[in-house]
């Protein structure tokens, strides 16, 4: 089964360390990447998928147009950076720019962050996807293999593309041709180390063959051929309180994932969020305020309070798909974290 539900901050590290014995160098080496999304539903396909109407046909206009306005700002040659077009792709991605790239991690506590950094979110299950890069590797062209094995290497860098084809076209031409026009395939390539984020990050970048082809899909077309290609892993919502803090007290924060002012500033604004209070809706919309009392497994236990009175003790956790229930009640219920609209603030 590719897709499990934790039960506990161990399990958790479990699940996201599990086969990373990797007996050919004696070593733990994982064979999985990684990336957290706040939002279990959240859209997993790329930026440039989600511009929508004719997005494949601007792919190159969008690469075209950043590389021209951005060469006085960024230019590769003189950050000391190879000057290829697979470095411009990842500039691009990295600034924002609507790409074919997807976001990925070597480091499981920065997936679990990217999982737990929003406050808001806390309410929703989160997911952390893990794919094998190993297994990945098996539906390569000959030739994409055999430049890997040259360099005795895990992952493509810009130089490595290079040799390969020098823009995105002829590479999607050549992967077609090799392949006979029958399969798309993926490839995880290392960005260069543009600056302190991307090293802090343990980040690198997957690309398929076609602007059009969405990951997710692929993996599941090809989860038969490879069992256990990729897994995802979902963090209940009442979980995300504790993954967060412990986070915190391993210096996994804003501070260090996005070097600098603006990260220093996600981080305190964060930290310094009153995530003890939430407002917690019974139907038919009764809205209380409510502080956590203490955590005991899946299960919170909160205090309600109606104005500055304290009303009742109840246990909330977390079902599947975000599910809050009252446990004390036998109730469905809803939780919204950092409520505003009480002025009392309880002790």
């Amino acid at each position: 089964m590719n897709e499990v539900r934790v039960q506990s901050w161990e399990e958790l590290n479990e699940r996201l360390y599990e086969e990373s014995w990797y007996q050919p160098h004696g070593r733990f080496r994982s064979p999985f990447v990684f990336r957290g999304l706040p939002d279990y539903r959240y859209d997993r396909r790329t930026m440039l998928n989600r511009l929508g109407g004719r997005y494949v046909e601007v792919e190159d206009d969008l690469l075209r147009n950043f590389r021209k306005y951005a060469s006085r700002l960024a230019p590769p040659r003189e950050a000391g950076v190879y000057d290829s077009f697979w470095n411009w792709l990842a500039i691009a991605q990295h600034h924002g720019v609507p790409t074919r790239l997807l976001d990925w991690t070597f480091s499981p506590y920065v997936a679990m962050h990217f999982a737990t950094a929003k406050a808001d979110h806390f309410a929703i299950d989160g997911v952390i996807w893990c794919i094998d890069f190993i297994k990945v590797r098996k539906f390569l062209p000959a030739s994409l293999k055999a430049i890997l094995k040259k360099d005795d290497a895990v992952f493509f860098t810009a130089e490595m593309l290079d040799r390969y084809s020098r823009t995105l076209g002829e590479y999607d031409s050549r992967v077609k041709t090799e392949s006979a026009g029958a399969a798309d395939c993926v490839i995880f390539f290392e960005p260069p180390s543009l600056d302190d984020r991307i090293v802090n990050q343990a980040a690198l970048f997957s690309m398929m063959s076609s602007p059009s082809q969405q990951l997710e899909h692929w993996l599941r077309a090809h989860e038969a051929a490879q069992p256990g290609i990729f897994r995802k892993i979902i963090v209940p919502a009442v979980l995300k309180w504790e993954v967060r803090d412990k986070l915190d007290m391993a210096n996994i924060t804003e501070r260090v994932i996005f070097p600098g002012l603006d990260g220093l500033g996600a981080w305190l604004r964060r930290y310094y969020s009153p995530n003890h209070l939430l407002e917690v809706v019974y139907p038919p919309g009764e809205r209380y305020l409510a502080r956590i009392q203490s955590f005991a497994g899946l299960r919170m236990s909160v205090t309600l309070f109606r104005g500055e009175t304290a009303i009742r003790d109840v246990v909330l956790t977390s079902r599947e798909n975000s599910q809050w229930w009252d446990e004390t009640g036998d109730a469905a219920v809803e939780v919204h974290p950092n409520p505003i609209r009480f002025d009392f603030i309880p002790d």
